[in-house]
């Protein structure tokens, strides 16, 4: 999931798309491979690790989790280094053997981060994968147009009123998620009948439709475009720090948590590097910079004490566990995902 939002960030340094054969040395060279979401990293970080380190940060970008994927899969020899994929995929990958453990004694700053995010179904000793940053999906609404006095429910978004209206992530485990909490699904099932369900539900939604977004879902709002829909909590406080009134509700069937990690592909070439630069990245003062920057929530407890009150205190970025309560993480639902992916597709094509 890209977690795009409204601002320009600074190049860092030429993304490429290595192989096997533009890797091509046997011994350790000082280079990582980072193959991370766009525009997910604050500015000079990478930079600063080069001069600390002596390490070359090569990055590339992808903009879903089914490039990171496809990618790993079609170039498994030692392409990258370290990824970003986000919860469910964690788990995807790791059940089909395309991660390497992590030694976490390499990791002295592993400390900082959050027990409450530690150990989640997707990766229960986080073995695989070290929280980066996290956020939740949830409804999002220009104020100035639509009181937030007539939303608090999921089901809220199926209303006639809002014909031709509404803005959606286009992702499919997000949007069927919505629906799944809706009918009091389970938000993970792998029940071919409940997700069936779900589509149904989805299809009625259709007239209400107006925008698929997975890129930068608050431009829209901004653009005006949109003034409701399903949004990331990270997006909607860079735009409200933007002046833009763009307010998050909490539905009370629940959010959707979404966690986006750091992990080592098996056949990494630079292992130790990468896991350099996973500490680097865990370091409170570095990870404060890219949470500011960024605009989600950061899972390092030390870090986010680093951060302006402002931040710290926005319940948007750090909910309440109250708000937290019917919330649910995107786990991976095996081949469950095939039905989905098939229905979203059915759903994007108009029926």
């Amino acid at each position: 999931m890209l977690r795009s939002i409204a601002i320009a960030i600074i190049g860092i340094l030429t993304a490429c798309f290595p192989t096997a054969c533009c890797i091509g040395h046997s011994h350790q060279p000082a280079v990582i491979y980072f193959y991370n979401w766009s525009e997910y990293i604050a500015p000079n970080i990478l930079r600063q690790f080069t001069q600390e380190t002596g390490i070359q940060v090569i990055e590339a970008t992808y903009e879903s989790n089914e490039t990171l994927y496809a990618k790993l899969k079609t170039h498994p020899q030692g392409s990258y280094d370290l990824i970003v994929p986000s919860t469910y995929f964690v788990s995807k990958m790791r059940r089909e053997g395309m991660l390497r453990k992590i030694d976490r004694q390499q990791l002295l700053n592993f400390k900082h981060l959050d027990p409450l995010l530690l150990n989640q179904s997707f990766d229960p000793n986080n073995d695989y994968s070290i929280p980066y940053l996290w956020g939740f999906t949830a409804i999002g609404i220009n104020n100035q147009v639509i009181s937030s006095q007539d939303l608090d429910s999921w089901a809220d978004l199926w209303n006639p009123c809002y014909r031709n209206r509404l803005l959606v992530i286009d992702d499919a485990r997000e949007l069927f998620q919505v629906a799944l909490k809706k009918l009091g699904y389970p938000a993970n099932s792998r029940d071919p009948q409940q997700i069936h369900a779900a589509y149904q539900a989805l299809r009625q939604l259709l007239p209400n439709l107006l925008l698929f977004n997975a890129d930068s879902p608050a431009v829209p709002f901004i653009a005006g475009e949109i003034n409701i829909g399903m949004l990331w909590n990270g997006a909607a406080y860079k735009a409200r720090q933007a002046g833009f009134p763009l307010q998050i509700i909490f539905p009370k069937e629940g959010v959707i948590l979404w966690m986006d990690s750091l992990a080592i592909p098996r056949n990494a070439r630079n292992p130790k590097n990468a896991l350099r630069l996973i500490d680097f990245l865990l370091r409170p003062d570095i990870a404060a910079k890219i949470a500011y920057h960024l605009g989600y929530a950061t899972p390092n407890k030390a870090a986010k004490h680093l951060l302006p009150t402002v931040m710290q205190t926005d319940p948007t970025l750090y909910p309440t566990l109250n708000d937290l309560k019917q919330a649910e993480w995107q786990i991976d639902v095996g081949e469950a995902q095939k039905l989905y992916e098939n229905y979203f597709q059915r759903l994007k094509l108009g029926y």
